[in-house]
C-alpha cells in the first residue's frame, strides 16, 4: 500500500465524486431516497481481521452503500478488478432485526414471495443470496410454515454482477436506474419490515 498509496489516493477521490454523481442520479428517480454523499457512502480499504483473520489486509476493490439511512437495507455497489457488482439487503442482521423480518413474513409472506418471484426481479438477482441458514424452523415456528424456506433465511440480500466493460459504456447509467428500481420493493419490504 506504501508504495501505491498516491494511486489508490487518486483513485479513492475519482470513486467519491462519482458517487456524489450517484447519489444526485437516485435521488432524482425515487422520493424517499435517502442523501448519501460519496464520503458517508464508501466503505473502507481494511478487510475486519479481527472477525476475517484469513483475509488480506486491504480489499482489492472499492465498494460503497448509497440510500443509506441508519438501520436499514441500503443500496451497495462494489467495483472490483474482473467483475463488479450491485447488491441490497440486510447481511445477517442482529437477532432483533432478524426476529422482525421473520414475523413479516410470518404475517404477510405471500407478499414477499410476490416481489421475489416477479419474472424481471429473477432475471436480474436470480434467488436470495446463499449464506448460512438454520436447518430447522426458527423458534417460535413451526416447521411445516408456509413459508419456512424463507423464514430459515440468516441473510436477505440480492446480487447482480455485472462486467467490468459494462463501466465505460454509455448505457451504464441506465443500467444503475434499472438494477436500483428493480430492487426497490425488495428493500422496501425489509425497511417496511424492521421499523415497525
Amino acid at each position: 500500500m506504501d508504495e501505491n498509496r498516491k494511486r489508490y489516493k487518486a483513485l479513492r477521490n475519482e470513486f467519491i465524486l462519482w458517487l456524489d454523481q450517484l447519489n444526485l442520479m437516485l435521488a432524482e428517480i425515487d422520493d424517499e431516497y435517502y442523501p448519501t454523499p460519496g464520503r458517508k457512502g464508501i466503505n473502507r480499504i481494511n478487510n475486519n481481521l479481527m472477525f476475517h483473520p484469513n483475509k488480506p489486509i486491504y480489499k482489492d476493490f472499492f465498494a460503497a452503500g448509497l440510500d443509506k439511512a441508519p438501520k436499514t437495507a441500503d443500496f451497495y455497489l462494489e467495483i472490483g478488478i474482473d467483475e463488479s457488482l450491485f447488491a441490497g439487503g440486510l447481511w445477517r442482521p442482529e437477532p432483533g432485526v432478524l426476529r422482525s423480518i421473520r414475523d413479516a413474513l410470518d404475517y404477510d409472506g405471500d407478499e414477499f414471495k410476490q416481489i421475489i418471484n416477479q419474472p424481471s426481479f429473477r432475471e436480474m438477482f436470480g434467488d436470495l443470496y446463499e449464506d448460512e441458514k438454520l436447518k430447522t424452523s426458527p423458534k417460535g415456528f413451526s416447521s411445516d410454515h408456509s413459508h419456512i424456506d424463507l423464514l430459515r433465511h440468516k441473510t436477505f440480500a440480492v446480487i447482480h454482477t455485472f462486467p467490468n466493460e459494462l463501466l465505460f459504456k454509455k448505457n451504464f447509467n441506465q443500467k444503475i436506474i434499472d438494477v436500483y428500481l428493480e430492487m426497490l420493493p425488495f428493500r422496501r419490504y425489509l425497511n417496511k419490515a424492521i421499523s415497525v
